[in-house]
């Protein structure tokens, strides 16, 4: 039988380890099983979740904004704050109407491993009581939270890869993008990574045949590292490349205008960060709770290790500096919140500080791209090393948690009997998987978001005029300014 109302994205989570994905134990063929017992929820769990979808809409709006908005020049602060703010309600529109269903149902034919189906257009069959699956067997969560949470999940991608383009985009291009790019890449993207039959279709022996492609893989990636960061990084970078250098890059200084509003944007990433990786537990229980641990951690020592670096080939530590550690931090962590130890946490988040910075400056001026806010060198690059890296601090031989084999639970008469085990965990293999759901990521976002601003560019067009863009996009998109003076 095939499993559809009940199936969560999160497939790579906690799902089968390793070694159980490379054999065909995870693959069991379809065939009649235990009655799967009715799914129970815990207001605890539905509170913690509600709060969660909040906080992550926090991330976006002030937060990415402020953050963003403080690193542009003082002429385009105003446009930046709106393109994001326009991103998130855009993409929550989309979202309710075909967004969820193509990320989190199942696909038909040959398509299934890659995008969701139409079953749940316009949230068809979705009501107030209606009921997803968490990660624990037989734990539910009210599926209209789930499509919240979801949706700011979607939303932040799609404003964080502006980023990369920042000061010279169309405003309608900016619209156009958050339409068709999370339509044509961030949803496919989820769906191959988070699509899978939950912990009782694997228990009761549903077929895994429509689930995601990364998720068969047995890719591990708990609140984003493919999904979010390299998809939007890389996103960043096409459009980036695409629509050429500001006019001056490389010739007019170009620092941000204010830095303080870039670290209050900062502050509002790292606290909304707990919703978005202690959330995506989907539950108020010990794994939220290692999640929020590893993203103090880490987050704390990609800042210090930024700045250290900073501080040791450029002579002094920059605020500008911290803040992107920190950034980078949350993006490493990512993928790794809910596998992790936290002293794996913290080695990842060292790592990750000294790889971003290199990229940020050395490697930026070496090839002279003009990535306006480091999206590619701290989301693309941060979310490849934090994706490989979930595959070493996983490890419960290295203080990772490993992942449950949800194959071995035991189930009679639509009750569990036992408590799942521990899948075997083979680090090798778990890496070599890891680089390739990275892979998959980076040629899906490259090739999907070339297409779309192809399509941008015969529509509308991508980039404003020479004459914009000195004069500012606060005043020529908008007619307003953000500072009044």
């Amino acid at each position: 039988m095939k499993k559809t109302a009940m199936t969560l994205g999160r497939g790579a989570l906690l799902g089968l380890g390793a070694l159980a994905l490379l054999t065909d134990v995870a693959f069991a063929q379809t065939a009649p099983a235990a009655t799967a017992p009715a799914l129970a929820f815990n207001k605890g769990d539905d509170a913690w979740m509600l709060i969660s979808s909040a906080l992550v809409l926090m991330m976006t709006i002030p937060g990415l904004a402020l953050f963003y908005g403080g690193m542009v020049r003082t002429k385009n602060m105003l446009s930046m704050i709106t393109q994001v703010t326009v991103i998130f309600c855009v993409v929550c529109v989309v979202w309710f109407l075909w967004g969820y269903s193509l990320a989190f149902t199942e696909g038909s034919g040959v398509l299934a491993p890659f995008v969701g189906g139409f079953s749940k257009l316009f949230l068809a069959g979705v009501k107030p009581e209606s009921m997803v699956e968490t990660y624990t067997l037989g734990v539910g969560l009210h599926e209209l939270i789930y499509i919240c949470f979801q949706m700011t999940f979607a939303a932040i991608t799609t404003a964080l890869a502006i980023g990369g383009f920042a000061e010279r985009a169309k405003f309608s291009a900016i619209v156009l993008f958050a339409i068709l790019w999370s339509t044509i890449v961030y949803f496919p993207v989820a769906h191959m990574v988070w699509f899978w039959p939950g912990p009782t279709g694997i228990a009761t022996a549903v077929s895994t045949e429509t689930a995601g492609f990364a998720w068969q893989m047995g890719a591990l990636d708990f609140a984003g590292g493919t999904v979010v960061h390299i998809n939007a990084g890389i996103a960043g970078f096409v459009g980036a490349l695409l629509m050429g250098r500001r006019v001056g890059f490389g010739r007019e200084p170009m620092p941000p205008h204010s830095l303080t509003l870039t670290l209050v944007g900062v502050g509002l990433l790292w606290t909304g960060w707990f919703g978005f990786n202690a959330g995506s537990n989907l539950e108020a229980n010990a794994g939220a709770g290692l999640a929020m641990a590893n993203t103090f951690v880490a987050t704390a020592a990609a800042g210090l290790s930024w700045m250290f670096t900073e501080w040791l080939f450029k002579g002094k530590p920059s605020m500008l500096g911290l803040a992107s550690g920190i950034v980078a931090g949350l993006v490493a962590v990512t993928p790794a919140s809910g596998y992790a130890g936290p002293m794996g946490a913290l080695v990842l988040g060292l790592v990750v500080g000294v790889v971003c910075f290199f990229f940020c400056t050395a490697v930026k001026s070496a090839l002279g791209y003009d990535d306006t806010l480091d999206v590619f060198g701290v989301h693309a690059i941060g979310g490849i090393v934090g994706a490989l890296g979930t595959g070493i601090v996983a490890d419960p031989a290295l203080g990772g948690i490993g992942a449950v084999d949800y194959t071995k639970c035991e189930v009679a008469n639509g009750v569990f009997t036992s408590t799942c085990p521990t899948a075997a965990y083979d680090m090798v293999a778990q890496v070599i998987i890891q680089a390739k759901a990275v892979l998959t990521t980076v040629v899906w976002s490259g090739v999907g978001s070339f297409v779309v601003f192809m399509i941008i560019a015969v529509l509308v067009g991508l980039r404003v005029t020479e004459e914009a863009e000195r004069e500012g996009l606060d005043i020529v998109d908008h007619g307003e300014r953000a500072y009044n003076m």
